[in-house]
């Protein structure tokens, strides 16, 4: 599923939309994920703690942009030049200066303006709920 991010104020939920443009969800500022039925289905804590619906860890963004799953093992890794990288150092997209986000093969998916680029890449790449 592509996702598109679009962001307002920064302490206002900022909506998530797919493709077509609908709405699927929103992030609150303090890293709260809901649905489109506004129920929470994770959150991202400021110590880049991932967590779904039940509040499981399931994940970790670390200082560096690497990402962890719940066994702590990397999966991933934002470059900080908003590269995107799996577990085997492949590059499966990038996030850029300007918030487009694009896949390996450089086509756009979406945008995350307005939001740190891990979170940006754990909706986009790693499937973190």
């Amino acid at each position: 599923m592509v996702l598109i991010l679009s962001f307002v104020a920064v302490v206002e939920a900022q909506t998530i939309r797919n493709a077509s443009n609908a709405q699927v969800g929103k992030i609150e500022s303090d890293g709260t994920v809901r649905n489109s039925s506004n129920a929470q289905i994770g959150k991202i804590e400021s110590d880049g703690v991932i967590r779904n619906r039940s509040n499981t860890q399931i994940g970790k963004i670390e200082n560096d942009g690497t990402i962890r799953d719940r066994s702590n093992s990397q999966i991933g890794k934002v470059e900080s030049d908003g590269t995107v990288r799996d577990r085997s150092n492949a590059q499966i997209g990038k996030i850029e200066s300007g918030g487009t986000v694009r896949d390996r093969f450089n086509s756009t998916m979406g945008s995350a303006s307005g939001v740190k680029k891990e979170w940006a890449a754990v909706f986009f790449f790693f499937d973190f709920h």
